[in-house]
């Protein structure tokens, strides 16, 4: 790389650094003024998507037996039905969703987290299952059954930047 080139992109990147820094709001007194990420809110096909997506990681770490990761990815769905009543709580006019969900999943993820901490395959490939029916009923309650849900296929193709076999232990923190 050209000594020109490594100096446009150092003064591009400084530029970028600070339209950013004056576009940042300033705190006072250790707090943050409002800010737009305070008041963003994600739409229910972004809350859904990321839902969607930790389905299929969640059936991945689930079928190669890494119950820890399975285990994380069931509480990083949770948190997104959680957010999904939280900033939706009617749908659409007429889909009250905390008490959808309630009523189609509280159930399957109860089963699937016995079934992660007792590292029962047999039985977590029964729950997986059925929280993916209720995935399908929770759609069909809220009117959007045209959004069908299925158990992942064969290879985590659309995550092949995630390997999903269980490493040995060995923290690599900020120390080591």
């Amino acid at each position: 790389m050209s000594h020109t080139a490594i100096a446009t992109f150092v003064l591009l990147f400084g530029l970028s650094l600070f339209v950013y820094a004056d576009e940042t709001p300033s705190t006072t007194g250790g707090k943050q003024t409002e800010t737009a990420k305070e008041s963003y809110v994600p739409g229910m096909g972004e809350i859904m998507g990321a839902t969607q997506m930790r389905h299929a990681k969640l059936w991945f770490a689930g079928k190669s037996k890494n119950w820890e990761l399975a285990s994380y990815e069931l509480d990083e769905i949770e948190e997104g039905l959680n957010d999904a009543a939280k900033y939706y709580p009617v749908f659409k006019k007429d889909a009250p969703i905390s008490m959808i969900l309630e009523k189609f999943t509280a159930q399957p993820i109860h089963d699937l987290r016995t079934a992660i901490e007792t590292r029962d395959s047999v039985k977590f490939r029964k729950s997986f299952n059925n929280l993916t029916g209720a995935c399908n009923d929770c759609h069909q309650a809220a009117s959007q059954g045209f959004i069908v849900i299925k158990q992942p296929g064969k290879s985590p193709g659309e995550f092949s930047n995630q390997d999903f076999t269980v490493k040995q232990s060995g923290h690599r923190g900020l120390n080591n």
